[in-house]
């Protein structure tokens, strides 16, 4: 083994120029995929982790997983002999029953760290002649603190001024941007039943309170019993909120509430779930594209060595000649494409070390605020990529090593002869 290594080092010194070439495009591949992929990686993981943190691992909700069956599909039952069409459903009272009693009992499960009412409705925010519909929740300042980031993203205000406050309200920058108010100012608030109240800004957060708010602005923020005014819905929640201490497992909590309390328990994975299988297929398209760059790098590598193969034809035959066998042949000139894969792989090693170095130091303003690119520093990507360098060499080294090991002592000569 040593001498084919030997003899595999000294092909590769001959024609240095194209090795060497061949080895900086697998290094130039390796490095783009591991600052690629700590990019991506890192605003994935942010991404979760802004979507964790900005909304309840799972959410009760004052709804059932299954409908309920209506008192005549109950009664006629599916071998009835007469049908009946254009029931009108049965009117029920929107609302968890006796919400405390719930958050009673799911406080108890081990795992669950803290629970939330609120009451989620919908109004409309008035300032002068500018109106905007919005999404209303009442919380419960000391615990909601516990279940979301809310306090956290609070540029002005606080919960426990809402809490203190009358006719609190807290919005979000963008919506007071949006109707031209400012921290302290007074608006109108206007409910789908039709009542007006004048309510204070007491608190503005940034952006939204979900990352997946989309084109809405965030959702406005009451104490809970001053929703419950506004929405007309006396001593009433209709969502308990939980925060996990592993938020990995909220469907296997979720499940087990609902066996408990019949009501829907929505984990965050499933609430979002669309958005993660997306992830999923970024995910796959950046290996795709990361494949895509060393599939042309190997290119260089497969040049090399077919490059040999032919000029080395006489070699070849001398070395059969003295006892190489056809598997010591193959062997050579697969060496050749391994070396050159794995001192690529090193080199870009280091490419893909400076690349994320280079991304860390970037910074851009996002309003107001200045942010950095989430980066994941993680071995495993150079792991992969010289997994990936290293196949993608030998794949390449295969087909020139195949035809260097079917060529026949005899011919060669007699050919050169």
């Amino acid at each position: 083994m040593e001498l084919l290594l030997e003899i595999s080092l000294g092909h590769l010194r001959q024609r240095l120029r194209q090795t060497l070439v061949s080895v900086g495009g697998v290094a130039l591949g390796v490095g783009f995929y591991i600052a690629v992929a700590a990019l991506m990686q890192g605003s994935q993981d942010d991404f979760v982790q802004e979507l964790v943190d900005s909304m309840p691992h799972i959410t009760i909700k004052d709804e059932f997983r299954n409908p309920t069956v209506q008192p005549a599909e109950r009664l006629l039952g599916e071998d009835a002999l007469v049908a009946m069409h254009g029931l009108k459903p049965r009117d029920e009272v929107r609302g968890l029953r006796d919400y405390q009693s719930i958050m009673r009992t799911v406080e108890r499960l081990d795992g669950v760290q803290t629970v939330a009412p609120a009451l989620v409705g919908s109004i409309i925010l008035r300032y002068g002649a500018k109106e905007y519909g919005t999404s209303l929740i009442g919380i419960d300042p000391e615990r909601e603190g516990q279940v979301t980031n809310l306090e956290d993203d609070l540029i002005q205000g606080s919960l426990e001024e809402l809490d203190a406050s009358a006719d609190g309200l807290i919005i979000s920058r963008s919506t007071a941007n949006r109707l031209g108010l400012a921290y302290g100012d007074r608006l109108s608030v206007v409910t789908t039943a039709g009542l007006v109240r004048s309510m204070k800004i007491v608190g503005l957060y940034k952006g939204s309170s979900s990352p997946m708010a989309g084109a809405a602005a965030g959702p406005a923020y009451v104490e809970i019993r001053k929703a419950q005014v506004l929405l007309d819905k006396p001593n009433t929640a209709n969502q308990v909120r939980l925060r996990l201490a592993d938020y990995e497992a909220a469907p296997d909590y979720s499940r087990r509430i609902e066996a408990r309390i019949a009501y829907k328990a929505e984990a965050w994975q499933e609430e979002n779930q669309t958005i993660l299988s997306l992830l999923v297929i970024r995910n796959a398209i950046l290996y795709a594209i990361v494949g895509a760059i060393l599939v042309v790098a190997s290119f260089g590598i497969f040049n090399v060595i077919s490059t040999v193969v032919m000029e080395k034809q006489r070699d070849i035959a001398i070395l059969k000649a003295m006892g190489f066998s056809r598997r010591d042949v193959e062997v050579l000139f697969l060496v050749e494409g391994l070396i050159v894969g794995i001192v690529g792989a090193l080199i870009g090693w280091g490419v893909g070390w400076g690349l994320v170095n280079l991304l860390a130091t970037i910074t851009f303003e996002v309003e107001g605020d200045i942010e950095r690119f989430p980066l994941d520093h993680s071995i495993l990507h150079y792991v992969l990529g010289s997994i990936f360098s290293i196949l993608s060499a030998s794949l390449a080294a295969y087909l020139p090593a195949r035809k260097a090991a079917k060529l026949h002592p005899v011919d060669i000569i007699r050919g050169a002869a």
